[in-house]
């Protein structure tokens, strides 16, 4: 099959969802299929990638997003479909992107969403409501053959208006690269590490007051923040006047150096409230490092019993119970939860949905 896939939303800088598109464009491509990506960036491309085809339309930056780009124009992206001559569909942008569910039935094209973001979540951060979430999901449902979701907590804002063309499928993980390291002897300070877009919607300021409390309950500790992101200014600023052990190394694109920096961490922080899936945490997790998440968040589904989970502005409860663990019997359970989750056979439940929607395509046709 011809996969065209099509994103907006994906800078250089970008964290998960860039390496999903990566891991499964590789593995289409490796299980014979032709995978072509279509995202935008600073000025037009075409090349042949370890993930397939990626071609760039050229496109604006979104003001206030920290560099993301959006292909705003639907006429120049429609054409490119056309030139394509897809078989298969699969959109990762629920709301700019949605209109390409409409293209592809009028143009016999199977397509999927895959729901990497939850509406309701973000739309409740800006009071927009969960009336129009609802709205846009209902549409968003009705649009595509499939919506493809990496968790239980994803699905359930689509369960919740009756959708019924939903299909569960987990993200997965480089066990490899992201592997248990020996730790350097303790040096009498906890190490935390924020690994995450420094964005409004991930409430990056939660770790700083985590460190916060941690420090004002007796707790030696100080912390990493590894990202990049529109609230970096304010967040250093913050960490100044309060006087905060805080390092800021920005976004950190070598994948062994990441994996390095998880599995140094005593804990790492994943305070997102819309995570619908957190693949950094699970990254954490592959290091042997537990993780404490936003109880709000599908990551307590992810991580289980391998971290823990806290409600509301500050996690500090969270790491201390984590940390109340043998080290040797915490980073154990982090290693075995991530061992869950594998690229290959995410590739084959992608590659599955895409197949059964081209075959009822074919059969109503």
């Amino acid at each position: 099959m011809r996969i065209v896939r099509l994103a907006n939303f994906v800078a250089p800088r970008s964290g998960g969802l860039r390496t999903s598109l990566r891991e499964l464009g590789a593995g289409y491509l490796a299980a014979g299929h032709e995978p072509v990506l279509i995202i935008p960036g600073e000025q037009d491309g075409d090349r042949q990638t370890a993930q397939g085809r990626v071609i760039t339309l050229r496109a604006p930056r979104v003001p206030f997003t920290g560099g993301y780009r959006v292909l705003w124009r639907r006429r120049p992206v429609a054409a490119l479909l056309r030139r394509l001559q897809p078989d298969a569909l699969e959109v990762s942008d629920r709301t700019t992107l949605r209109w390409t569910g409409r293209w592809a039935r009028r143009h016999g094209v199977a397509a999927v969403m895959v729901s990497h973001e939850s509406l309701v979540a973000l739309f409740g951060q800006v009071r927009i409501g969960r009336h129009a979430a609802d709205w846009l999901n209902r549409r968003t449902a009705r649009g595509y053959q499939r919506i493809i979701c990496t968790t239980g907590w994803a699905a359930s804002e689509f369960e919740r208006i009756g959708a019924r063309n939903l299909v569960r499928v987990p993200l997965g993980v480089d066990l490899t690269t992201f592997r248990v390291r020996p730790r350097p002897a303790p040096g009498g300070q906890v190490l935390l590490v924020h690994c995450g877009r420094l964005s409004a919607e991930k409430k990056p300021q939660r770790s700083l007051n985590t460190l916060a409390s941690l420090r004002a309950h007796g707790r030696a500790a100080r912390l990493v923040v590894a990202g990049d992101g529109p609230l970096r200014p304010r967040l250093e600023r913050r960490a100044a006047r309060d006087g905060l052990p805080v390092s800021f190394t920005g976004f950190v694109p070598d994948r062994a150096e990441l994996a390095a920096l998880l599995a140094s961490a005593d804990v790492v922080l994943a305070p997102g409230p819309a995570e619908t899936f957190g693949l950094a945490a699970v990254e954490a997790l592959a290091c042997g490092t537990p993780v404490v998440v936003s109880a709000e968040s599908a990551l307590p589904e992810v991580v289980g019993d391998a971290g823990a989970s806290v409600a509301g502005e500050d996690l500090a409860a969270g790491v201390q119970a984590v940390l109340a663990r043998p080290e040797g019997t915490r980073r154990a359970a982090a290693r075995r939860r991530a061992e869950r989750y594998d690229w290959a056979a995410a590739v084959d439940g992608f590659l599955a949905v895409h197949l059964a929607c081209s075959l009822e395509r074919e059969r109503s046709a």
